[in-house]
Formats: C-alpha cells, structure tokens, sequence
C-alpha cells in the first residue's frame, strides 16, 4: 500500500519512490531532470539579487517614488515567503510536476509583464505575481531531489542546488550591470526580467518531458493549504512594513497606529496557527516546532540577519550609482565581492558546522558586523569615485563571514528535529528568511531615504548600514544566547550521575 506523503512538509518522506515507480530503478533521465530543476532555481533566486543594479534606472525611466522601489524588492521576498510552504503542499498533493510546470509559466508570465510595466504600480504588481510563483517553484525543486535520487546521490544533488543557491547571489548585481550596460540605462532594466523568458520557455518544455509524476498525489483540500493562516500572515507583516515603506508619502503620526494593527494581526495567526490539530486544518506554521530550543533560535536568527544583510544590496547599489554615478556594470562589480565571499565560504562553514556548531555563526555574524562598520569608515575616507575599491576589502570580510553564518545555522536550526517534520521545518524557516528581508528593506530603506535630502547620499548610506549592522548584531545576540544555553546544558549533563532528573 503506498506511504502517504507527509501533509505538513512541503518535502517528501525519506526514501519516497523514485520515478521508476515503487521499488523500481531510477529513472536515467533524472541527472538530466535535475539540470531543468537547477535552472528554474537559478531564476527564481536570480531575480532576489539582480534586480538591486536596476533601481536607479527603474526609478528614471518610470518615475517611480521611493516607496515603490522598496516594494519592487521587499514584495517580491514577502510573495515568495508566503506561498513556499502551501506550494509544497500543493505540490506533494496534486503532483510535483504540475505544480512545478504551472509556477514556471506563472514566473514567465509574470516577468514579461515586469518588463513591459508602465507605471511603477504595474511593476509593483507583476513583482508581488513574480514572487508568488517563485514560492511556488522552490519547494518543489527539494522535493523533487528527495523523490528522484537516494543515498550518496541525495547528497550530490543538494550539493549542486546549493551551488547554484550561492552563484546565483553572486552573478545578480553583475548579470544586471551587463544586461543595462548593453541595453542602454533608459531601458536596459526591462532586460533584467526579459532574461527569464528564453529560460523559462525552454525549461518548461524540458520540465514536460524530463520530471517525473508524483505517484503519492492525492486530491487536496482547500483546508490543507491553511488559507487564513496565510491570509493573516500576509496582512499581519504588510501592516508591519507600510509604515516603513510609505515613510515619505505619508505625512504626519497616524501611520504609526498600523504598527499596533500589525502586532494584533500577527497574534491572531498564531492563534490560529495553534488551533490547527492532526486531522483539520494543516497549518501553514507547526507552532509545535518552535519546542526545539535550536529551532526557534535558529529561525530567530536567521529573520534578524536576513534583515540586515539583503537590505546591503539595496542600498549600495542606489548610493554607488545616484551618489558616486557608477554604472550598472560598475555598481555591480563593486557588490560583487561579499558575493563571493559569501559563496567560498558557506563550503567551508558546511564542513566546519558539525565540529564547531554555534560559535562558527557567532564568528561568522562578528565578521560580517565588523565588515560592515569598516565599510562605512571607507565611504568617509574616500569620499569619490574610488569608493568602489575602497568598500571592496570590508565587503569581502563581510561575505566571508556570511557564508559562515547561512548554511551552518541551517544545519543547527534542523539538528533537532525529528525526520517526519524536516519539510514543515524547512520551509518555516525559508519563510522566516523571505519575510526577514522584506522587513530589512523596509526600515532600512526609510532610514535612508528619510536621509538623503538632508544629509546626501553619503550620510544616508551610513545611516542605512547603521540599522542594517543593528540587524546584525541583534542576530549575533540570539547566537551567543544560544550559545550560553548549550554550555550550560553540557554542563548539566556532565554532573547528571550525580543529579539524575
């Protein structure tokens, strides 16, 4: 009798048939399913990165407001972190496939119209679409990995979707910069989305012939995929981030009361969230999870850093082109060493994890910090167009030490929970990342809009990084707390002979 899929994982169950069917070999096509697999990846976490370059040609050749740039961004994560855990759902219920094929189109659709968008309203839009079926792709990538290969297979496949992870943070500012430097800055941004209309078509006739079925694939119910919960969550950090957002559009004290409609929304889905039993409702949050000392921690954590360092991007690229009048290209090659920084040292940080644990984040979260202070005293030392070179060495620390921090507190915040809940877990703490980073974008970005007309660019660049590196150390004080706890529980442990219970 086939196992059914685990309802609230988003992720298959260890071990689920492979597309040979039960029992069956694995299909040979898989390596070539999982390169299809790859490339939608690679576009939905592109266009997290790349569209940063673009703003400042968006903001000309669109008039667009302040506000608007920030919800070209921060809209596009909040969509995308939204949907990944009901999409995952969808996708174990109704077939991963299917799912996978009809988020791919939606994300073509959706970035042809962001490229023909008239008004910044219309990018707006098309953005928050675009997002959506980003969440609608990504989990179904893992699951497919999970359905499609075992073993030490499993293991080389997640490696490689982990690369691409990493490069596509890394090439997005300078595949940005190259797109408008070809295309002129009036209307090269349009080809940042354009670039996904080619891929997408051809991975969608690859997808068609390549993925395999779902053979667990049940009817879903509309219950299952917890519409309140994400009806609430949604509306509880909207609230949260227009205040923010609209800092400058909206005059006046009033918009602060939205703060306190925020906080009884968002208590309202975790009371929600927490009425959800076996059986009823699924919830879009197993509140159960958050037990696990690591867990809630880690996913803490990882909120308040993302905060922090995805807002790093927005607002480097508007200070080096509007500020320093760089380039797209040249704005993206000066971003593009805390990329790779970034990248070559989460291998190294997914090797050290299991033997230093914790303190390898906490000394990852101090580099970034210290990165970032440094590159605020390089914006005063070199105060022209040399600034590039000048940020380039503290931006390196900084993404050194991001790639000591992602990947190693993914390991830890998953270390202790148990194997049937790894999906639910996952894709909790992807929507904790996504939501993170809109957060980030909103209350950096007013910070450093609010400031640009009194202190120019350069004041408000610092004042940005500021909040930004407050993000950071907030993180970095969930990590040493968490830190404490696990000396003293080993401590505890070690006397526990002698004081048993």
């Amino acid at each position: 009798m086939p196992r059914k899929p685990e309802r609230d994982s988003g992720v298959p169950a260890d071990g689920a048939p492979g597309p040979g069917g039960a029992g069956g070999e694995p299909d040979p096509r898989r390596w070539k399913a999982l390169a299809v697999c790859l490339v939608a990846g690679f576009m939905t976490l592109l266009d997290v990165s790349i569209v940063n370059v673009a703003l400042p040609s968006i903001r000309q050749g669109l008039a667009a407001p302040e506000s608007d740039l920030q919800w070209v961004v921060s809209g596009y994560a909040l969509a995308f972190g939204l949907f990944l855990v009901p999409a995952g759902r969808l996708g174990d219920a109704r077939g991963r496939r299917a799912v996978f094929m009809a988020g791919l189109t939606l994300f073509t659709l959706a970035s042809a119209a962001c490229g023909l968008a008239q008004s910044s309203l219309w990018l707006v839009v098309a953005r928050l679409v675009q997002g959506l079926a980003g969440g609608m792709v990504s989990p179904q990538i893992s699951a497919l990995i999970q359905q499609m290969f075992a073993g030490h297979e499993r293991g080389r496949a997640f490696g490689m979707f982990g690369a691409v992870v990493g490069f596509s943070t890394a090439v997005g500012p300078l595949l940005g910069g190259l797109l408008i430097q070809a295309a002129g800055a009036e209307e090269g941004w349009r080809w940042v989305f354009y670039v996904n209309l080619p891929l997408g078509v051809v991975c969608l006739l690859l997808a068609r012939r390549l993925l395999p079925d779902t053979p667990s694939a049940i009817r879903v119910r509309v219950r299952d995929l917890d519409p309140y919960g994400v009806l609430l969550l949604g509306t509880g950090v909207l609230a949260l981030l227009l205040p923010f957002v609209q800092a400058q559009q909206w005059h006046g004290n009033a918009k602060w009361l939205l703060l306190v409609l925020a906080a009884g929304l968002l208590a309202c889905f975790v009371k929600w969230e927490s009425r959800c039993r076996p059986g009823g409702t699924q919830p879009l949050l197993n509140l159960g999870l958050f037990r696990f000392r690591s867990f809630s921690l880690g996913c803490l954590l990882i909120l308040l850093y993302f905060a922090g360092f995805t807002s790093i991007f927005f607002i480097t690229t508007l200070f080096l082109q509007n500020g320093r009048h760089y380039t797209a290209l040249e704005a993206g090659l000066a971003i593009t060493p805390f990329a790779l920084g970034s990248g070559a040292a989460a291998a190294l940080g997914g090797r050290l994890v299991t033997r230093l644990g914790r303190p390898l984040v906490v000394v990852g979260l101090v580099m970034v910090a210290v990165g970032l202070g440094a590159t605020v005293l390089a914006v005063h030392l070199v105060p022209g167009r040399g600034v590039g070179w000048a940020i380039a060495a503290p931006l390196l620390l900084a993404g050194l030490g991001s790639g000591l921090v992602i990947t190693p507190n993914q390991t830890l915040t998953l270390a202790e929970v148990p194997v049937p809940l790894a999906g639910s877990a996952g894709g909790t703490l992807q929507t904790g990342q996504r939501v993170g980073s809109a957060v980030g974008i909103a209350a950096v970005g007013s910070v450093f809009f609010a400031r640009v007309t009194t202190e120019g660019w350069a004041g408000a660049y610092d004042d940005g990084l500021i909040v930004a590196v407050a993000f950071v150390v907030a993180a970095l004080l969930v990590a040493l707390a968490d830190v404490a706890v696990g000396h003293r529980r080993a401590a505890g442990a070690s006397r526990g002979p002698a004081s048993p219970g």
